[in-house]
């Protein structure tokens, strides 16, 4: 080559070479990019849901008469919380196969139940389709079909919320129950529904679609297994009080209540030598526990309730030998024979636990829970002193109902409190007294606390229940009113609260739930419309207008 180059004129050589400069420039170009160093780019984030691009049978099919329905998309999706999402309307004895179980560019439906003839299904996956990488979630997609010739067209709406309280935890089903010549209210009970969807946004709402005309139950359920079936021990219910009939163009409410458990009492056990325990459930105000059993001439009983737990504490002395014994308990119209066997237990010694917290508010007393039956207190071996070493004039009493003993002083702001229990001061139906116990209280400064001067407007009918409950909808306060009054609470710690006005129906000072079998309504709960604040030394006052 260069050879050959000699022999050309010097202008043919500069021509070769111009034409090797811009060569020259794009291969230093491309080296430089080369040897940049970064992060590539990935694009934007895909923010677009999956598309469905076809069904077989496509959607809202009729004559329906196959066992597998798939629906392919444009993109890999994958099913999440799918058992959380899933509805079937009408329910299904049992659930079909729903793939797939990782990813995949389709749905597969595989249905193992026998349709129902000329019916309309509609299977809704909630939020549960999402795409592979982003989790786009394609919502409330529903795919609907027909055994018949005809799609059903009607639909309800409606919203259920708690009777209680303003949230609810789990998922809310709404269900219709078709009301023919078979139906019961038992249904509820043995049998899923003829149509059901949940309960899905913060305004706590629902539709019923692709419904026929018809007269139906309809009510709402709480579940802790969604299977559809009513378990008055685990699930909270809901009702419309008559049945409606569809077509309609009403709305329909619902609210949720926990009903009380028919009663029942349960199997005694035996805690220590000389304490049995009878639990139970439901109401149980006339419980009375009864001693069929020989027993010595001296024997005595003594009988309490938990303060916390639906329990019955049974005590008696002495013990004596016996492998059982046979007890009567009675409540109302009730009346149930038990049979308790008897163990070689150790014998429990009084022990007093106080139950109030070591910052007292001055109209709290000192409560103390005794582990065995209380037979009397006395008050001239209490001790109440103040900070200075003042002695405070106090009154030591008893709760027989709940065996707890209570020691009432006057109290101020900003001081402590040493309180002692000398020997003597409690005597339990062993003859036991208590050893020398002390506690210590405290009380803050007013200005430590807010306080919150309420008037209603609007109210129905009295009485009316006034509670300030906290944010996990505690009751921290409350008062019943009887007739147009400000209701008035202090010593409120800083934090954020709730206002409720309850329509005491029945006039018991107390939140009454419902029944579903003697369509009884909970009693009214109305929310005051925003949650409140309560800071240090703050004086709130606030009106509140009821529906």
């Amino acid at each position: 080559m260069l050879k050959s180059l000699q022999n050309l004129p010097i202008f043919a050589i500069m021509k070769h070479r111009l034409y090797l400069i811009p060569l020259l420039v794009l291969l230093i170009l491309s080296m430089a990019n080369c040897a940049k160093k970064g992060s590539p780019s990935g694009g934007l984030k895909d923010s677009i849901p999956p598309v469905i691009l076809r069904s077989f049978p496509e959607n809202y099919t009729t004559n329906f008469n196959g066992n597998e329905i798939r629906i392919i998309f444009d993109e890999y999706i994958k099913l999440k919380d799918l058992q959380k999402n899933l509805i079937i309307s009408p329910p299904l004895q049992y659930d079909p196969i729903i793939t797939p179980y990782s990813t995949s560019k389709q749905i597969k439906i595989t249905i193992l139940d026998t349709l129902k003839e000329n019916t309309t299904y509609s299977i809704n996956f909630g939020q549960s389709i999402v795409d592979n990488n982003e989790e786009n979630p394609f919502e409330y997609f529903k795919y609907v079909f027909s055994t018949g010739s005809y799609i059903d067209s009607l639909n309800v709406m409606g919203s259920a919320t708690d009777a209680q309280i303003l949230s609810s935890q789990g998922r809310t089903n709404v269900m219709l129950y078709e009301v023919d010549d078979t139906f019961t209210d038992s249904i509820i009970y043995t049998q899923k529904p003829t149509y059901v969807t949940t309960v899905r946004d913060s305004a706590h709402s629902f539709e019923l679609t692709n419904l026929k005309a018809g007269t139906y139950l309809m009510l709402a359920l709480n579940e802790t297994n969604s299977d559809f079936i009513y378990q008055p021990k685990n699930d909270k219910i809901g009702f419309v009080n008559e049945f409606i009939t569809l077509p309609t163009d009403s709305t329909f409410h619902i609210k949720l209540f926990k009903e009380i458990p028919d009663y029942s009492i349960a199997r005694p056990s035996q805690n220590s030598k000389n304490e049995i325990l009878f639990g139970y459930e439901g109401e149980a105000d006339s419980l009375q526990i009864e001693l069929l059993s020989d027993v010595p001439q001296d024997y005595k009983s003594v009988v309490y309730k938990d303060a916390i737990k639906d329990t019955l504490h049974y005590w008696y002395t002495p013990a004596f030998e016996r492998d059982s014994l046979v007890f009567v308990a009675k409540n109302r119209i009730h009346s149930d024979t038990i049979i308790m066997r008897i163990k070689e237990l150790y014998a429990d010694s009084l022990t007093v636990r106080n139950t109030a917290a070591s910052v007292v508010l001055p109209r709290d007393s000192i409560k103390l829970q005794v582990n065995t039956p209380v037979t009397s207190v006395a008050s001239e071996y209490v001790q109440v002193m103040n900070k200075d070493s003042v002695l405070i004039p106090s009154e030591f009493v008893l709760d027989r109902e709940y065996n707890i003993a209570a020691v009432v002083f006057p109290k101020t702001e900003e001081q402590s409190y040493a309180v002692q229990l000398f020997p003597n001061a409690i005597t339990d139906m062993f003859g036991k007294t208590n050893d020398t116990i002390s506690y210590l209280v405290r009380t803050k400064a007013e200005s430590d606390y807010g306080t919150l001067t309420l008037t209603l407007n609007n109210v129905r009918s009295y009485p009316v229940i006034v509670q300030l409950v906290n944010e996990k909808f505690e009751v921290i306060a409350q008062k019943v009113s009887w007739q147009q009054e400000t209701a008035f609470f202090d010593y409120i710690s800083p934090g954020m609260f709730y206002i409720r006005v309850i329509y005491d129906e029945n006039k018991n000072g107390i939140w009454d739930t419902g029944s579903f079998l003697n369509r009884i309504q909970p009693e009214k709960v109305i929310y005051y419309p925003s949650k409140l604040e309560m800071r240090v030394n703050w004086s709130l006052n606030e009106t509140f207008t009821l529906d």
